[in-house]
């Protein structure tokens, strides 16, 4: 069943009657076959002008939408001969970050990504996308493996920030997400990042240092959540909105500040709505990315890597 976000009552409410009137047409024999018709085109249209037109804050609602498709279906639906690769070598397995080896159009490739769970049993699982220490660790243990093997490196960011709890911290959660970073920018192979929902803090910059930096159209990508921003500014969480506004976060104005390098398309509505049209988008632009990195000589694409970052907010300041 479709969930419907606040904004999109009164879609909801045409889609709500076609469904009932497609009911009432099956069983019977009544031909209503063009009020449907005029109901549909109503309906698509009342969609297109809401989604021309979000808000900063609609984006964030749209880019949490449980039914987005996550990591897991991105790999499933792509991704060949999968292997997952489980543990850090140092303390757990942690299954909010996904890691492997598989196949993308027959080139091997490693694949690291933050997985939300796609209900609660699923979600409990994955802690809601919220990754540990351990998990950090084992996406740097797999991004070495794949300097060694000169395979390169996709990964998958959606989450909300990295686990914020006293046993990640005690484990050293800061260390983690710095040396990933820091593994992000040794590679000597090409990394391709796609934020496919939420990119929320340093927990989706560790998998994100990337040489191309992919957002789908209505996803989000932001060193702080609208709420916490909120609560920190005017001790009030409830000014969420403005804060998504204040913080720049839509993948269009991260690609008019340069901070990502391309964004993808979703279906009308956002990729809940079409979840294999989505994911058609994204395997395409990682081809694209791929082909383009794959004949940069090592050295160049590190130093390439790291100018990139070390470029990024100087336009800004001057």
């Amino acid at each position: 069943m479709r969930q419907f976000l606040d904004f999109e009552k009164t879609v909801a409410e045409l889609e709500t009657k076609i469904f009932e009137l497609q009911h009432v047409e099956n069983s019977s024999d009544v031909n209503i076959s063009e009020e449907l018709q005029q109901l549909t085109d109503k309906a698509e249209k009342q969609l297109r002008t809401l989604y021309a037109k979000l808000t900063p804050w609609q984006k964030v609602q749209v880019a949490r939408h449980a039914q987005r498709p996550h990591t897991l279906d991105y790999i499933n639906a792509f991704i060949e001969d999968f292997v997952p690769l489980a543990g850090d070598r140092l303390f757990a397995e942690d299954h909010a970050i996904i890691g492997g080896i598989g196949r993308f159009r027959g080139q091997t490739i490693v694949v690291i990504g933050i997985e939300r769970g796609a209900d609660l049993d699923t979600r409990l699982k994955h802690n809601f996308g919220m990754a540990r220490p351990e998990g950090y660790r084992k996406a740097q243990r797999l991004m070495r493996m794949a300097s060694q093997f000169d395979v390169p490196i996709v990964t998958f960011v959606d989450t909300p920030g990295a686990w914020p709890g006293i046993d990640a911290e005690e484990r050293g959660q800061a260390e983690a997400i710095a040396k990933s970073i820091e593994t992000c920018l040794r590679a000597t192979v090409p990394i391709i990042s796609v934020i496919i929902g939420e990119g929320g803090s340093g927990g989706a910059i560790a998998l994100a240092t990337a040489d191309k930096i992919l957002m789908l159209e209505h996803s989000i990508y932001s060193v702080i959540s609208p709420e916490a921003c909120s609560s920190i500014l005017w001790r009030d969480a409830s000014q969420a909105a403005q804060a998504a506004g204040a913080l720049c976060l839509t993948a269009q104005d991260l690609l008019r500040l340069k901070l990502v390098d391309q964004v993808i398309d979703e279906p009308l509505g956002g990729a809940q709505r079409d979840a294999s049209a989505a994911i058609t988008s994204v395997e395409q632009a990682i081809a694209e990315a791929l082909s383009e990195l794959e004949n940069i000589p090592q050295q160049a694409l590190q130093a390439k890597r790291r100018e990139k970052f070390l470029a990024m907010g100087r336009e800004e300041l001057t």
